[in-house]
């Protein structure tokens, strides 16, 4: 995988080997439009909606699951839709979205059943109005036309430090980044590489959460000699990443690349395949 694995304080071109899983939670809270001049005459969701956010977040702050190695799991509301007829009447409906970052440990059942456990639901209901939390699903066809229909949750994975992939990816860092890397930084200390390589996670989720499967899914049969990892309830392969690029500048306006990170993201690149072949 090849997203960025740059830490702003730990340096550039990290190895990764997991990363939370990520999830989306769907709010939709469903009230009664009226005129604003009489709000009496109506049930607001967006005051409602607001409550159960602002609850929510309290929550989250409060913290979710904890791993020693991936992390806790997080959740913030991420986006937000109303249905009004005016700027001066009582809305009809509001919805909210949460991205929901799965640790080891965390179900989605589990991430859904906190916000339903939430006191201002139970008192949005109690006044009428109808809420509904839900795992949106994605809907939108491919290029291709293929529907994939399948529920917004992916879970978190780890290929364990001795795994043979992840010792590959040290001897290979070492081989082909070490020596130029010490030499970059001895003319210029102002860039994040470091000569030596460094094993970590993840904060947020690449493309890696859409490989573990359920072990026990029917007619998926993985040889033995590919080195698949089983957590928990799920198989996955031996993944690991090493791109250029810092995690903190990751979706910011101004987001770039150290270019001095590319010639040797490429380098790793080249070097890994014949080194994890002769380790086999």
């Amino acid at each position: 995988l090849t997203e960025g694995t740059g830490d702003a304080n730990a340096g550039a071109l990290g190895i990764y080997r997991g990363q939370r899983g990520r999830m989306q939670i769907e709010l939709e809270v469903v009230g009664r439009s009226c005129h604003g001049s009489m709000p009496w005459e109506g049930k607001n969701p967006l005051e409602f909606g607001a409550q159960i956010v602002a609850e929510a977040r309290a929550q989250a702050d409060r913290g979710f699951g904890q791993h020693e190695f991936l992390g806790g799991g997080t959740r913030t509301a991420s986006d937000a839709r109303l249905d009004t007829p005016s700027d001066c009447a009582v809305p009809e409906r509001f919805v909210v979205r949460f991205d929901r970052r799965l640790t080891v440990g965390e179900s989605p059942e589990q991430a859904v059943a906190e916000l339903e456990g939430l006191e201002s639901v139970a008192r949005t209901r109690e006044a009428g109005l109808n809420v509904t939390i839900s795992v949106p699903r994605y809907q939108n066809p491919t290029w291709r036309g293929y529907e994939p229909d399948n529920e917004q949750v992916y879970m978190s994975w780890i290929t364990p430090e001795e795994h043979p992939v992840i010792d590959a990816a040290v001897r290979s860092y070492r081989g082909s980044l070490s020596e130029p890397i010490a030499k970059a930084r001895a003319a210029d200390s102002s860039c994040l590489l470091r000569d030596e390589p460094r094993v970590g996670r993840w904060i947020f989720s690449t493309d890696g959460v859409g490989f573990p499967v359920p072990a026990a899914q029917s007619g998926f049969v993985v040889p033995k000699g590919k080195g698949w990892v089983q957590s928990g309830e799920y198989l996955h392969p031996p993944m690991f990443g090493i791109g250029p690029g810092v995690e903190q500048n990751t979706h910011k306006i101004g987001e770039c690349v150290d270019r001095r990170e590319l010639q040797h993201a490429v380098a790793f690149l080249a070097r890994f395949p014949s080194v994890f072949a002769s380790a086999k």
